[in-house]
């Protein structure tokens, strides 16, 4: 599967951007049937980062979503700054 039909889009929200301080996480929205390994390839070849951990996430509305963390070496912040998320 192409990185960019497993990524949709990155969630800007009060949440995600304190679980990006606090925690050096990022949500995504994903494609429903991506698995946590493709998620994980697809995010560490779209911005070339280490993911620590993947935690996926099926919302009431069906909407899956990926809370990826980070290495150390890699901040949220300046990820999400790439994105223009910030």
């Amino acid at each position: 599967m192409d990185p960019y039909t497993i990524i949709k889009y990155p969630l800007s929200t009060e949440k995600s951007i304190r679980l990006m301080e606090a925690e050096n996480k990022l949500i995504f929205v994903v494609n429903k049937k991506a698995t946590k390994k493709e998620i994980k390839k697809s995010i560490e070849d779209m911005f070339k980062v280490e993911v620590d951990s993947i935690n996926t996430f099926v919302n009431a509305d069906g909407e899956k979503r990926a809370y990826v963390k980070f290495a150390a070496k890699n901040p949220a912040i300046d990820i999400a700054t790439q994105m223009g998320l910030m």
